[in-house]
């Protein structure tokens, strides 16, 4: 086997891309990551994962790739399955030894993808990223920043900017992250969990090319929740306490009652306190069970054992072989491992 079909197999450096309605700026994001890819003088390929677009991006993506085929590989799921899963999926294709991650509004800046690759070689096997000057909004900014502070508390998960996904990985620490089979996870934080020697480097940030964010305020809560709840059980161990205090509370508060009508006599002033604790104490129990559904929720996707993500295609070009479109084979087709 010759030293070109041996890079050609194993590259260096993998970077993965999700894509989701990104026609809008796929041409810029082309235009500054190829050269910036050329100039770290190594072997490289450009995993891009598009997760179910309705717009042009497949087109865009299929010409890139015959454009270079020699560095680019295009995963094509057959459905919509978040950002996260289009991630693992590309983890699963990509061969490098050092992952990177990259979104494809250009935020991040690609020329960035040097400076997290020089970090891995100095013996880091886990690069996350900060950005310098955030360009999102204010209430972003500032929620993202709680957050952190809130999930760092309950999960011990070290990570400064987690909003955040320009990241680098060693092939260590994708090994492991390829091994789980969870429905629902947050990628940084797998493998920040994995990880024997981690770091965090400052990294620019710029305004969206084009397009707009694919995160509604909904789906960052649901995202910070799929976070504390598949990486801690402080949440319910916070309110088992709590459900004790109050419990603890409400038996004082009956004793005081009990004891005030025995001597004091029956009084309609407090009547309406009472409705108030009664009412806060009916929310906390209200949002326990929610909590509790949240993990009950987690069992239930996981036990169902389906399939977290259909590749539909692979657009890539084999060692030796000319350009092609090459499909996955049945017993390949279903790339998202369900439970054994």
């Amino acid at each position: 086997m010759t030293d070109m079909t041996i890079a050609q197999i194993k590259p260096e450096v993998s970077v993965v891309i999700p894509i989701y309605n990104e026609q809008a700026g796929l041409a810029a994001l082309f235009a500054r990551l190829y050269p910036a890819l050329d100039q770290l003088g190594t072997t490289y390929e450009i995993v891009f994962v598009n997760d179910g677009s309705r717009d042009n991006s497949v087109s865009i993506l299929a010409e890139q790739f015959r454009a270079r085929p020699d560095v680019t590989r295009v995963v094509l799921f057959n459905g919509n399955y978040g950002q996260h899963m289009a991630i693992l999926a590309g983890f699963e294709q990509a061969r490098g030894d050092i992952m990177i991650t990259l979104d494809a509004d250009l935020q991040n800046p690609p020329e960035e993808i040097g400076n997290l690759v020089a970090k891995i070689r100095e013996g880091y096997d886990y690069v996350g990223s900060i950005r310098r000057k955030r360009q999102d909004s204010a209430w972003r900014t500032y929620a993202s920043k709680a957050m952190n502070h809130l999930r760092e508390r309950i999960t011990n998960i070290k990570i400064t900017d987690q909003g955040n996904m320009l990241r680098a990985y060693g092939r260590n620490v994708i090994d492991l992250v390829n091994q789980c089979a969870e429905v629902n996870t947050f990628v940084p934080a797998l493998a920040y969990r994995f990880a024997r020697n981690p770091t965090e480097i400052t990294v620019e940030h710029e305004e969206r090319a084009a397009g707009e964010s694919k995160y509604s305020l909904y789906s960052l809560i649901r995202l910070n929740f799929d976070l504390v709840t598949g990486f801690s059980l402080v949440p319910l161990q916070f309110y088992s306490m709590m459900g004790m205090l109050m419990s603890i509370i409400s038996g004082l508060l009956v004793l005081v009652l009990v004891v005030r009508r025995l001597f004091l006599g029956a009084e309609a002033e407090g009547l309406f306190t009472l409705f108030a604790i009664a009412f806060f104490f009916m929310g906390v129990i209200l949002f326990g069970i929610g909590l509790l559904g949240e993990y009950v929720g987690r069992i239930f996707q996981q036990v169902r054992a389906r399939p977290r993500y259909v590749v539909q295609t692979v657009l890539q070009q084999k060692p030796g072989e000319a350009l092609d479109s090459v499909p996955v084979s049945a017993e390949k087709r279903t790339v998202g491992r369900p439970h054994e």
